[in-house]
């Protein structure tokens, strides 16, 4: 299977991640404004890494800022039918003095997927 049927067959679960990502930030509470972006399948970039142990092809996806500069977020398919993505947030959290969201993260497989926020605490 070449990058592109990769890229169609994961699409629908894909977009179900994107959209888990997406209420993840949401819930935390964040202004209209202060979000420029969120994760979308097909503003991805996309990569097949051979996995060491199956011999199979993952799909990799990264999304990159404006600038296609700093990564801000992956999601990676494995060949077991499982996945693991996280994107970034890195900002105050807006309700919860000294607290910091780095991101949010998703896994799982497409019967079962888990999402949360990944939060650091500041020191005063």
């Amino acid at each position: 299977m070449d990058l592109s049927e990769h890229i169609t067959k994961n699409r629908q679960l894909a977009e179900c991640i994107c959209q888990r990502l997406s209420e993840e930030i949401n819930k935390l509470g964040f202004g209209e404004a202060e979000i420029k972006h969120y994760p979308n399948y097909d503003q991805a970039s996309f990569v097949l890494i051979k996995d060491p142990y199956t011999g199979d092809h993952n799909l990799t996806c990264h999304w990159y800022d404006e600038s296609k500069k700093s990564r801000i977020g992956r999601l990676q398919f494995n060949s077991d039918g499982t996945f693991y993505a996280e994107y970034d947030v890195v900002k105050t959290h807006p309700g919860k003095a000294n607290w910091f969201v780095e991101g949010v993260t998703a896994w799982g497989k497409a019967e079962n997927i888990k999402s949360e926020a990944k939060l650091l605490h500041m020191p005063t």
